[in-house]
């Protein structure tokens, strides 16, 4: 039996914003330097590994893909979710999602999810490497697979899972100063959270959840 938490995450307190922690140099977000950290990685430890579950049912394996576009500012590409998808609808999260049983691995799930998804061609994705497996309240077992996309691409998005495709600044989410900590009681539990959000012109942008978490993962290995 599943049941979803029901609140507006912009209307919870915001308890803590990590501004005391550092932001990541500027000069380890650039494509190279990228791809010698995830090919020599240094000791870490993900900070955010697992939600509180609020379903019983078996968990299900997934990926996602982190695509990096390589502009003057690194971006990264993420996807608004239509409202009417029946797990984690509305919500700016990662082109990706389960596993099929054809998936050689969890990249190969990522890069045909984003495909089918956002229309992005795998002979488009220079992958770099995986994040540790993050698992969310729905019982998503969840592999984070990062990788860079060359500006020049095309996408296609697919209406009735994705609503709007659009792109935040890399150096802006990896600045815990707009990273902002949020508390909600729900069944006589706290539930914490991460927001990061940003204004893209007139519309602002709330990541937040299992995607603001592996985006905080992202920052632990990077600034290790």
């Amino acid at each position: 039996m599943t049941k979803v938490p029901s609140f507006d995450p912009r209307q919870v307190p915001v308890v803590g914003v990590d501004g005391h922690l550092p932001k990541v140099d500027g000069w380890r977000l650039h494509p190279d330097a990228l791809a010698a950290r995830f090919a020599s990685p240094p000791l870490w430890t993900p900070e955010m590994v697992a939600e509180p579950r609020f379903t019983e049912r078996a968990p299900v394996h997934a990926s996602v893909l982190i695509a990096l576009v390589v502009r003057d500012r690194l971006t990264v590409l993420l996807t608004q979710r239509t409202q009417h998808l029946s797990s984690h609808s509305g919500q700016i999260a990662f082109p990706g999602g389960k596993a099929d049983p054809e998936d050689r691995d969890a990249v190969a799930t990522a890069l045909r999810e984003a495909q089918e998804e956002i229309g992005l061609e795998k002979r488009q994705v220079q992958v770099l490497g995986n994040l540790p497996v993050y698992t969310t309240g729905s019982a998503y077992w969840v592999t984070p697979v990062v990788a860079l996309v060359q500006d020049g691409f095309s996408l296609n998005r697919n209406p009735f899972e994705v609503e709007d495709v659009f792109e935040i600044p890399l150096d802006f989410l990896m600045d815990p100063a707009n990273h902002r900590r949020h508390a909600v009681q729900w069944e006589g539990k706290t539930r914490e959270w991460l927001s990061i959000p940003y204004q893209d012109g007139e519309a602002e942008r709330f990541v937040w959840g299992a995607t603001a978490g592996m985006l905080r993962n992202l920052y632990r290995f990077l600034v290790a």
